[in-house]
């Protein structure tokens, strides 16, 4: 399916979100413009999609989960999907690694958000902070990260974080490569069944090629927050930033 071609579900708005990473900020202001968008037109239904990585590098990790998780409470056409970041927290807390994901990538930050100091100087320090964390975030959360879903289909879309493996049925996609793949997924030139949304590569614009569109503009460095909105045939991005930000990547 190529981009040009594609169409959303019949009467169903799409808007595909990129990663959050701790912007509980620019996410509520994406979610009112949203708001604004769906009481002024009206369309027959929608769905908001959130292409993972809601944690790390950003201030507000805790608040981006509880704002999500309102969220979807609210109406379940919030649709939330997992990002490498969102397992690595999950990872940390149930084996404290000083070289994984979270302790290398942000997560100090999203720690800091639940109120503790994230410490890896020596082996004593990351079990005692380690432990406080356990403590601290929220059973809540911790389900809600865990239930997340890797992967949304759409019309002539196909959403996850990372991307997909090239090759196979998008039923058949392996977990990992949903929240991970990158050269063999960005480098591929053909025709995908259908068009993948994604985030995980951050670029200093939306990516929008044949065969798949990405929508990560590198919050944590650029202040700006990507969506793409589908309505029918009808494709467009949409961004809110932070005042003061240029907007590029460093």
């Amino acid at each position: 399916m190529h981009y040009l071609d594609a169409r959303g579900p019949d009467g169903v708005r799409i808007y595909a979100i990129g990663d959050i990473h701790g912007h509980l900020d620019l996410l509520r202001d994406m979610h009112a413009r949203i708001a604004e968008e769906i009481a002024r037109d009206k369309p027959a239904d929608w769905r908001i999609v959130h292409l993972g990585d809601l944690v790390d590098r950003g201030p507000d990790s805790a608040g981006v989960i509880t704002f999500l998780m309102a969220a979807v409470a609210r109406d379940p056409r919030n649709i939330v999907l997992a990002g490498n970041h969102d397992i690595g927290f999950l990872d940390f807390l149930a084996s404290p690694d000083p070289d994984g994901l979270f302790a290398r990538h942000g997560g100090r930050e999203t720690a800091l958000s639940y109120g503790v100091d994230l410490r890896m100087g020596d082996a004593d320090s990351l079990r005692r902070s380690h432990r406080e964390l356990a403590a601290a975030a929220p059973d809540s959360h911790l389900r809600f990260l865990r239930a997340l879903p890797r992967s949304a289909s759409f019309g002539d879309f196909f959403f996850c974080h990372a991307g997909i493996r090239p090759g196979i049925a998008l039923e058949r996609q392996d977990p990992e490569d949903l929240i991970w793949i990158r050269n063999e997924f960005l480098r591929y030139p053909r025709l995908h069944p259908k068009v993948v949304v994604h985030g995980h590569t951050p670029q200093a614009e939306p990516e929008v090629l044949a065969n798949r569109v990405n929508v990560d503009t590198g919050v944590f460095h650029s202040g700006v927050l990507t969506a793409l909105a589908v309505d029918g045939a009808e494709k467009r991005l949409m961004s809110v930033r932070m005042p003061g930000i240029s907007g590029r990547l460093r």
